[in-house]
């Protein structure tokens, strides 16, 4: 099990992750694929102090922010977060209004069972001694 963590730590790694300005404009496609070019933030960037939270939002300043934990997993859990983001530009909360945005992602279940999964696996006791021993 050790050994199969380590291969996958090790692919997850190569995999290079947007800077910034990539997140941006990927942000701006985003939107203007699934949101009709409504959501327009002034700032994507990675931060390193969201350990709880995917990404986070300010509606009022326009600024999303993505958890740099995020680096290295698949593009379309990536393209999720940044979906969830930009609607949280369009509509507050997660209320229905909220959640039929997201439905024009094809791939928001999996990403959000994808995300689950990790959170999950972060909280198996074995993980954690496998990776001491």
């Amino acid at each position: 099990m050790s050994v199969m963590l380590d291969k996958l730590a090790a692919q997850e790694s190569r995999r290079r992750a947007p800077g910034d300005a990539e997140l941006a404009e990927h942000a701006a496609r985003l939107s203007a694929q699934y949101f009709d070019g409504r959501a327009r933030p002034t700032t994507v960037r990675w931060v390193t102090n969201q350990n709880t939270r995917w990404g986070s939002c300010t509606p009022a300043e326009g600024s999303i922010r993505l958890s740099h934990r995020l680096k290295g997993m698949p593009e379309y859990v990536i393209d999720y977060v940044l979906l969830h983001e930009l609607a949280h530009l369009l509509v507050p909360g997660h209320g229905p209004d909220f959640w039929r945005l997201l439905e024009a992602y094809p791939r928001t279940e999996r990403a959000r069972g994808y995300l689950e999964g990790v959170v999950a696996a972060e909280r198996l006791p074995h993980l954690t001694d496998a990776r001491e021993e």
